[in-house]
């Protein structure tokens, strides 16, 4: 019993320092995948090496962290906001070509970050391009460009407006 205890003391704590490392360190694993690499090769290896208790207490952490590892994913499907606080929530960076520095100080993300992304996904080299850009749970920054077409569109539809307007002034007003 004590074995178990510390085992879901340990994933409890890790799971705690994690979210307040922030998304960014764990890039694309999720908090629960990253706890799970982290002690279960740390249980395989103890079963690995040493005396034939630590085998048995390796397979029992393994198998008490891949049980709680399932729970949690049950309570996350029964619970968005469980879900919210175990997996964090996506964060706009950058909305409608606005760089929204706050969030990014507190996520820890520089603008040569969100470049670098738009660069790998997107192909995108300027700011400029870019309409959208959130940080997702996961740690990844995802990219929406600018629709250059529809900027071209609302340009359109503007000089459409003001010529339609001038000429409705000039019939309207009297000679």
């Amino acid at each position: 019993m004590d074995l178990f205890l510390r085992t879901v003391a340990v994933y409890i704590f890790l799971l705690i320092i994690l979210r307040l490392a922030g998304k960014r360190t764990l890039s694309e694993m999720s908090t629960f995948d990253f706890i799970l690499v982290l002690i279960i090769s740390e249980a395989t290896q103890n079963a690995l090496v040493d005396d034939d208790r630590s085998l048995t207490n390796g397979l029992a952490v393994i198998l008490t962290l891949v049980a709680l590892d399932r729970l949690a994913a049950v309570v996350k499907r029964r619970s968005q906001r469980v879900e919210q606080i175990l997996e964090g929530t996506p964060l706009m960076l950058v909305d409608h070509g606005r760089v929204l520095e706050e969030r990014m100080k507190k996520s820890n993300v520089t603008l040569e970050d969100i470049l670098q992304s738009a660069r790998l996904h997107q192909g995108i080299a300027r700011l400029d391009q870019i309409k959208y850009a959130v940080l997702e749970a996961s740690g990844g920054i995802s990219i929406i460009p600018v629709d250059e077409n529809a900027e071209l569109d609302q340009r359109i539809e503007a000089a459409v407006t003001r010529a339609l307007a001038r000429h409705n002034e000039t019939v309207a007003s009297p000679r």
